[in-house]
Protein backbone atom coordinates (compact mmCIF):
# COMPACT_ATOMS: atom_id res chain seq x y z
CA UNK A 1 0.00 0.00 0.00
CA UNK A 2 1.53 2.93 -0.86
CA UNK A 3 2.01 6.32 1.68
CA UNK A 4 0.02 8.93 2.02
CA UNK A 5 1.51 12.09 1.22
CA UNK A 6 -0.61 14.27 3.61
CA UNK A 7 -2.90 14.18 5.92
CA UNK A 8 -4.70 17.31 7.92
CA UNK A 9 -3.11 18.42 11.48
CA UNK A 10 -5.96 17.52 13.21
CA UNK A 11 -6.20 13.80 12.01
CA UNK A 12 -3.19 13.27 12.67
CA UNK A 13 -3.34 14.47 16.11
CA UNK A 14 -7.13 12.34 16.65
CA UNK A 15 -4.64 9.44 16.14
CA UNK A 16 -2.21 10.72 18.42
CA UNK A 17 -4.44 11.09 21.01
CA UNK A 18 -6.30 7.65 20.67
CA UNK A 19 -2.99 5.96 20.90
CA UNK A 20 -2.40 7.55 24.17
CA UNK A 21 -5.70 6.92 25.20
CA UNK A 22 -4.74 2.96 24.14
CA UNK A 23 -1.41 2.59 25.35
CA UNK A 24 -0.22 5.27 27.02
CA UNK A 25 3.11 7.51 26.36
CA UNK A 26 5.01 4.61 25.30
CA UNK A 27 2.64 4.35 22.53
CA UNK A 28 3.57 6.88 20.69
CA UNK A 29 6.33 7.01 18.72
CA UNK A 30 6.97 8.07 15.14
CA UNK A 31 6.95 4.58 14.31
CA UNK A 32 3.84 4.10 15.59
CA UNK A 33 2.00 7.18 14.81
CA UNK A 34 3.16 6.46 10.71
CA UNK A 35 1.68 3.26 10.63
CA UNK A 36 -1.41 4.76 12.28
CA UNK A 37 -1.57 7.66 9.78
CA UNK A 38 0.12 6.04 6.85
CA UNK A 39 2.47 9.31 6.73
CA UNK A 40 6.73 8.61 6.72
CA UNK A 41 8.35 9.00 9.61
CA UNK A 42 9.80 11.51 8.05
CA UNK A 43 7.26 13.23 7.52
CA UNK A 44 6.16 13.66 10.51
CA UNK A 45 9.81 14.36 11.98
CA UNK A 46 9.59 17.58 8.96
CA UNK A 47 6.27 18.42 10.92
CA UNK A 48 6.67 18.66 14.59
CA UNK A 49 10.20 18.30 14.87
CA UNK A 50 10.14 15.74 18.13
CA UNK A 51 8.28 13.47 19.63
CA UNK A 52 7.49 15.53 22.34
CA UNK A 53 6.39 18.22 20.41
CA UNK A 54 3.93 15.75 18.69
CA UNK A 55 2.35 14.77 22.10
CA UNK A 56 1.93 18.65 22.70
CA UNK A 57 0.75 19.50 19.98
CA UNK A 58 -1.93 17.02 19.47
CA UNK A 59 -3.17 17.69 23.50
CA UNK A 60 -3.40 20.98 22.28
CA UNK A 61 -5.41 20.52 19.40
CA UNK A 62 -7.61 18.27 22.15
CA UNK A 63 -7.65 21.65 24.04
CA UNK A 64 -8.71 23.65 21.07
CA UNK A 65 -11.68 20.80 20.35
CA UNK A 66 -12.72 20.87 23.96
CA UNK A 67 -13.13 25.06 23.37
CA UNK A 68 -14.61 24.42 20.52
CA UNK A 69 -17.05 22.19 21.99
CA UNK A 70 -18.28 23.98 25.26
CA UNK A 71 -18.88 27.36 23.25
CA UNK A 72 -21.12 24.79 21.22
CA UNK A 73 -22.88 23.64 24.28
CA UNK A 74 -23.14 27.40 25.68
CA UNK A 75 -24.94 28.39 22.43
CA UNK A 76 -27.88 25.52 22.74
CA UNK A 77 -27.97 25.25 27.04
CA UNK A 78 -30.41 27.63 28.61
CA UNK A 79 -29.45 29.54 31.27
CA UNK A 80 -31.47 27.20 33.95
CA UNK A 81 -29.87 24.56 35.98
CA UNK A 82 -30.81 22.04 33.03
CA UNK A 83 -28.56 24.46 31.08
CA UNK A 84 -25.71 23.34 33.37
CA UNK A 85 -26.52 19.88 32.95
CA UNK A 86 -26.82 19.91 28.91
CA UNK A 87 -23.19 21.68 28.84
CA UNK A 88 -21.45 18.54 31.00
CA UNK A 89 -23.68 16.29 28.54
CA UNK A 90 -22.18 17.97 25.44
CA UNK A 91 -18.42 17.95 26.82
CA UNK A 92 -18.68 14.12 28.04
CA UNK A 93 -18.89 12.49 24.30
CA UNK A 94 -15.50 13.48 24.16
CA UNK A 95 -14.49 12.05 27.27
CA UNK A 96 -12.25 9.72 26.21
CA UNK A 97 -9.98 12.69 25.03
CA UNK A 98 -10.55 14.62 28.56
CA UNK A 99 -8.99 11.05 29.96
CA UNK A 100 -6.07 11.68 27.69
CA UNK A 101 -5.99 15.48 28.05
CA UNK A 102 -5.69 15.95 31.90
CA UNK A 103 -3.45 12.53 32.49
CA UNK A 104 -0.29 14.85 32.53
CA UNK A 105 0.26 18.36 33.64
CA UNK A 106 3.85 18.75 32.82
CA UNK A 107 4.04 21.04 30.63
CA UNK A 108 3.13 24.83 31.39
CA UNK A 109 1.24 25.68 28.12
CA UNK A 110 -1.19 22.39 28.62
CA UNK A 111 -1.54 23.22 32.28
CA UNK A 112 -2.34 26.77 31.71
CA UNK A 113 -4.80 25.58 28.63
CA UNK A 114 -7.12 23.08 31.27
CA UNK A 115 -6.56 26.02 33.62
CA UNK A 116 -8.31 27.87 31.57
CA UNK A 117 -10.83 25.34 30.24
CA UNK A 118 -12.02 24.90 33.44
CA UNK A 119 -12.26 28.30 33.99
CA UNK A 120 -14.67 28.66 31.68
CA UNK A 121 -16.92 25.76 32.12
CA UNK A 122 -17.01 26.62 35.38
CA UNK A 123 -18.27 29.91 34.39
CA UNK A 124 -20.91 28.45 32.27
CA UNK A 125 -22.06 26.23 34.63
CA UNK A 126 -22.17 29.24 37.01
CA UNK A 127 -24.17 31.45 34.81
CA UNK A 128 -27.09 28.55 34.86
CA UNK A 129 -26.91 27.85 38.56
CA UNK A 130 -27.65 31.59 39.49
CA UNK A 131 -24.86 33.39 39.49
CA UNK A 132 -23.01 35.39 42.03
CA UNK A 133 -20.55 33.56 44.83
CA UNK A 134 -23.33 30.57 45.43
CA UNK A 135 -23.56 29.99 41.65
CA UNK A 136 -20.02 29.95 41.28
CA UNK A 137 -19.30 27.81 44.44
CA UNK A 138 -21.52 25.47 42.98
CA UNK A 139 -20.56 25.05 39.57
CA UNK A 140 -17.06 24.34 40.97
CA UNK A 141 -18.55 21.50 43.15
CA UNK A 142 -20.24 20.27 39.71
CA UNK A 143 -17.14 20.38 37.75
CA UNK A 144 -15.30 18.44 39.95
CA UNK A 145 -17.85 15.83 40.52
CA UNK A 146 -18.73 15.32 36.87
CA UNK A 147 -14.56 15.67 35.94
CA UNK A 148 -14.00 13.05 38.50
CA UNK A 149 -16.66 10.56 36.83
CA UNK A 150 -15.36 11.09 33.17
CA UNK A 151 -11.76 10.40 34.87
CA UNK A 152 -12.80 7.31 36.86
CA UNK A 153 -15.47 5.42 34.35
CA UNK A 154 -13.38 3.93 32.39
CA UNK A 155 -11.72 2.26 35.38
CA UNK A 156 -15.48 0.61 36.29
CA UNK A 157 -16.43 3.25 38.37
CA UNK A 158 -20.01 3.36 39.09
CA UNK A 159 -21.40 6.36 37.51
CA UNK A 160 -24.07 9.02 38.78
CA UNK A 161 -26.74 10.71 37.25
CA UNK A 162 -26.09 14.54 36.99
CA UNK A 163 -29.64 15.84 37.56
CA UNK A 164 -29.00 13.90 41.29
CA UNK A 165 -26.17 16.31 41.97
CA UNK A 166 -27.87 19.11 40.64
CA UNK A 167 -30.71 17.75 43.15
CA UNK A 168 -28.09 18.47 46.14
CA UNK A 169 -26.25 21.73 44.78
CA UNK A 170 -29.31 23.87 44.39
Amino acid sequence: MPRRKSLPDAEVHALVRQLLAEGGEKAVAFGSVSRATGLAGATLVQRFGSRDAMVEAALADGWDRLSALLIEAEGIAPETPKGAVTILKALGVVAADLVVLTRDFRSAALRSRAEAWRGQVEAALARRLGGGEKGREAAAILFAAWIGQVIWQPAGGRAFRLKDVMRRLI
